[in-house]
């Protein structure tokens, strides 16, 4: 955060369509992990020029806009959710022209941009918090952090034994000019996090701003991470053994609801709807909810589905329970099968336990690949068939499974502050393979093909590229885009087709839903009145109710009935 590159934005800032301010109810909005999506210049990491060398692939699998996670400077301790400048992009991944030219040549093929913006806290190289190091106790510097005594006679003692959401200690303690123990700060995730003081008004006007900045660039909204943590308790209470609604000490204050409809207020002075969609980890779904009310965000991500196990029952009862918490405020459900910090559809519903917990994460977990494959093919149909918006990671539409990673290579704290026992987030963050049989699968260019027609200088970087930041599965040539493009069974031809129907038949998207009778294990809904979804998690093939014709299946159909842990769409006549 600091001072603004120009202030007003660009001059060729491009303009947002202005004749679907609803665009945001339907969208399938794909997830774009940059580190990890296309690397142009052959240093092993992803970047922005290569976004923009694949958005054809995107419009060609049918996506309304992309969201990237942070692409701004920053030492990624936590890949990239440490922030040192909001104004920026990261120098690995390219220039801010890189990032207004990917905005502006995605819009013209009709994909908005949804950017990443982390309000709880900065990274500790960010040049507030160096000020408020370099700064006295009780400094104006410092007001801007929760910097503390500490507890005891000598302040050795932190001021809240609250966790951090990375497991361990969210205090640490600095130390001063002259070698001596210093004040604590806060920080609810790593020590290179420290959280902001939003009871500050620097930190909201701050923040207002860069949003103003992005969206003068026309980003077409914003994805708040970590939304219901920015209020902390100024009294620094300790986490009560029962927490009321609204009384946890850094969690879903309801002080925060004044933050996002100031938000809101900027996002609705532009032209072309902005969007303002939540990370927002909160289990009752009243308060919820209340993320979206009229003057807050529009969407909030609806993690209860995603983490349930693929059970007939458990996935209904978080669809009625999701559907029934966004009706008294009017707003559509998110639905998402993964995103960069959950493992891998394909390999969890192979597991016994196909549910996700954080908590739970092991090394050496066994799973069922083509079971998971058969069940991720019928979820991919399921969830797309939900009334509301679909957000869909990278690689998912190529059935990529989790990667288990040699500890070596590792870079996410959640494993590190785990002590080593949770392999944490980076197995489902390795590059994309594109083409070819055998690593980097055409994710960084070839050296021969990018020499012939580069400048010596970029050439000799060409032949001299390293190997992606995170090692790809040798066996991942039967994976690759070149692979399944020839392949109408494979993955990506079942999410292509499903997005083409869903945009074509008009009953999908945002809407009502009604489900359908139907046997134990099936789950079985119409939308509208013409199409209707089938999902087979029983243990025996059924027979589909009445339809003129299939629109597509996640399996074929055996003697006319649809399989086990597969998904029909049907059309029907009215």
């Amino acid at each position: 955060m600091t001072t603004p590159l120009t202030a007003s934005g660009p001059a060729t800032a491009p303009v947002l369509p202005t004749d679907d301010a609803l665009w945001w109810r339907s969208a399938v909005i794909y997830q774009v992990y940059v580190r990890s999506f296309a690397d142009s210049d052959g240093d092993g990491t992803g970047d922005l020029r290569g976004v923009r060398s694949r958005l054809g692939y995107l419009k060609e699998l049918g996506v309304d806009a992309l969201w990237f996670n942070p692409w701004y400077p920053s030492p990624l301790a936590d890949g990239g959710y440490d922030v040192s400048d909001y104004r920026d992009i990261h120098p690995t991944f390219g220039t801010l022209e890189d990032a207004e030219l990917l905005i502006s040549e995605a819009l013209a093929l009709g994909i908005r941009t949804i950017i990443d913006i982390v309000p709880n806290h900065v990274s500790s190289e960010h040049a507030w918090f160096q000020a408020a190091l370099a700064a006295a106790p009780g400094s104006p510097e410092r007001e801007r952090f929760w910097f503390h005594p500490g507890k005891g006679e000598h302040g050795d003692e932190m001021p809240t034994g609250w966790t951090s959401n990375f497991q361990g200690d969210t205090w640490t303690r600095t130390t001063n000019p002259d070698g001596t123990p210093g004040e604590w700060y806060l920080h609810l995730f790593t020590p290179e996090q420290p959280d902001l003081n939003w009871n500050h008004p620097d930190v909201r006007a701050e923040h207002e701003d860069v949003l103003r900045f992005w969206f003068d660039r026309g980003v077409a909204g914003v994805r708040i991470d970590s939304a219901g943590l920015l209020i902390k308790d100024p009294a620094l209470p300790e986490v009560p053994a029962q927490v009321e609604p609204g009384g946890h000490p850094t969690e879903d204050r309801d002080e925060v609801h004044d933050v996002y409809r100031s938000w809101r207020r900027i996002a609705d002075s532009y032209e072309g709807t902005r969007v303002l969609v939540g990370e927002v980890w909160v289990p009752d779904a009243a308060r919820f909810a209340a993320y979206l009310r009229p003057d807050e965000m529009h969407t909030a991500f609806n993690f209860d589905f995603m983490t349930r196990p693929w059970q007939a029952d458990e996935l209904r009862a978080s669809i009625d329970l999701m559907l029934a918490a966004h009706a008294p405020v009017g707003a559509p459900s998110t639905w998402v099968l993964s995103n960069h910090d959950v493992t891998r559809p394909v390999t969890r519903y192979g597991r016994e336990d196909s549910s996700f917990a954080f908590a739970k994460k092991r090394f050496g977990t066994p799973t069922d690949p083509e079971l998971g494959r058969r069940r991720a093919r019928a979820a991919a149909l399921l969830t797309a068939a939900l009334p509301g918006s679909l957000y869909l990671y990278q690689g998912d539409e190529l059935g990529l499974p989790e990667v288990e990673l040699p500890r070596e290579v590792l870079e996410d704290p959640m494993h590190f502050r785990s002590g080593g026992v949770d392999p944490g987030r980076d197995g489902c963050r390795v590059p994309l393979p594109w083409r070819g049989t055998e690593p980097p699968f055409g994710f960084s260019p070839d050296a021969g093909r990018g020499a012939a027609s580069a400048s010596s200088a970029t050439a000799d970087a060409l032949v001299g590229r390293v190997a992606p930041w995170l090692p790809q599965p040798a066996d991942w040539a039967a994976l690759t885009v070149q692979a399944q493009e020839a392949d109408p069974g494979s993955m990506l031809w079942l999410y292509r087709q499903a997005l083409r129907i869903r945009k074509r038949e008009h009953s999908l998207g945002d809407g009502p839903m009604t489900w359908l009778p139907s046997a134990p294990g099936v789950l079985a809904f119409s939308r509208g009145d013409d199409v209707v979804s089938v999902t087979n998690l029983g243990t025996e093939p059924i027979a589909l109710p009445d339809h003129d014709r299939i629109l597509l299946s996640s399996s074929p159909l055996v003697g006319g009935l649809l399989p086990q842990d597969s998904t029909a769409w049907l059309h029907r006549t009215a």
